[in-house]
């Protein structure tokens, strides 16, 4: 059956207060994002008031962290939520993690490889109680005491999820990682053309098979019950659809439906700072093709037919939802 989480793109009071109303609403999962805040404290939050929606980050940047500290917040949010935690992780992008978190940058597809095996080889070494001794290209983990080893026999080590937009990224996430975050720039031909035949490659190369792993795609809605309200949904996903379009990152999306030229375009207003101009570059058609458009009731039969059979989890990026409009989606998207 597939789930249908929600985001939790708040500070940490709001998000206090939005959690148990997203469970109420009958939502399965409920994500944190590395914007304006730490992820994890959202999660925290999120954990100390609700009791059964999965609480995941999706995502929080990898590379601005180091896996012990990766190892520890996942105990610790496994334990408080009860079994409920996904760590979600993803790269950013190379100006990010090198000017904005003052962090290295060289081989992300490798290096994040080398994390998610390094956060599990210090979740082992506390469980079994081994000598930690993981070397890699990357990170180097030799040292650990009773100390500083938590307590792990009644806490599960919470499963790994991977997002990824290029080919390599994504056949890392379907080979090392639990599951796969699907970027919300991505349209039903990039999904199928571009993520799936990365996810088989990385699946091969661990002996995985489709039913041990988990896809969760989000995706650009602009859906409303009033004309204000679609209005607001339109200009914020055109703007957001031009605003990843202007990542060099997320080339790869364009090129599949031949629309790479609207990169450097899209790259030039944000250079100038004509932030406002972004949107003008989305056309009807382009709008379209990332995004599920309409009343709720024509997202809900948008989304079903997009991801019915395809994904395992989705979730439907609403800009400045209301709690009653997320009610009426999540009615609708489940028929």
């Amino acid at each position: 059956m597939l789930k249908i989480d929600s985001s939790l793109m708040f500070n940490p009071s709001k998000v206090a207060e939005m959690a148990p109303e997203l469970e109420r609403c009958g939502f399965d999962g409920a994500y944190t994002f590395e914007g304006q805040g730490d992820p994890f404290i959202g999660v925290a939050a999120a954990a100390m008031n609700t009791r059964r929606m999965d609480l995941m980050t999706s995502i929080a940047v990898a590379f601005a962290r180091n896996p012990m500290s990766l190892a520890y917040l996942g105990v610790d949010l496994q334990d408080l939520s009860g079994g409920r935690f996904i760590l979600g992780l993803g790269t950013q992008v190379k100006a990010h993690v090198e000017r904005r978190f003052c962090m290295p940058w060289s081989r992300p597809a490798a290096r994040m490889r080398e994390m998610v095996l390094a956060i599990r080889a210090i979740w082992s070494s506390w469980q079994s109680g081994e000598r930690l001794n993981f070397e890699g290209d990357f990170y180097q983990h030799t040292l650990m005491s009773p100390t500083f080893s938590p307590d792990m026999s009644q806490i599960s080590a919470p499963p790994i999820y991977v997002a990824g937009v290029g080919p390599k990224m994504t056949e890392v996430a379907g080979e090392v990682g639990d599951g796969y975050f699907v970027h919300p720039f991505h349209t039903a031909h990039s999904l199928e053309t571009l993520a799936m035949p990365a996810l088989e490659r990385g699946w091969a190369k661990a002996g995985k098979t489709r039913n041990q792993f988990v896809i969760s795609a989000q995706a650009i809605t602009a859906t409303g019950t009033t004309e204000e309200e679609m209005a607001s949904a339109l200009f914020s996903a055109r703007h957001q659809i031009a605003f990843y379009a202007s990542t060099p990152a997320y080339l790869p999306v364009l090129q599949s439906h031949g629309l790479e030229a609207m990169q450097p375009e899209a790259n030039a207003l944000l250079k100038e700072g004509k932030w406002m101009e972004l949107a003008e570059l989305v056309s009807d058609d382009i709008l379209h093709q990332f995004a599920l458009v309409g009343t709720p009731a024509e997202v809900g039969a948008a989304l079903r037919k997009r991801f019915d059979g395809k994904v395992d989890r989705v979730s439907p990026v609403v800009y400045s939802p209301s709690a009653d409009l997320l009610a009426e989606l999540l009615s609708q998207i489940r028929g």
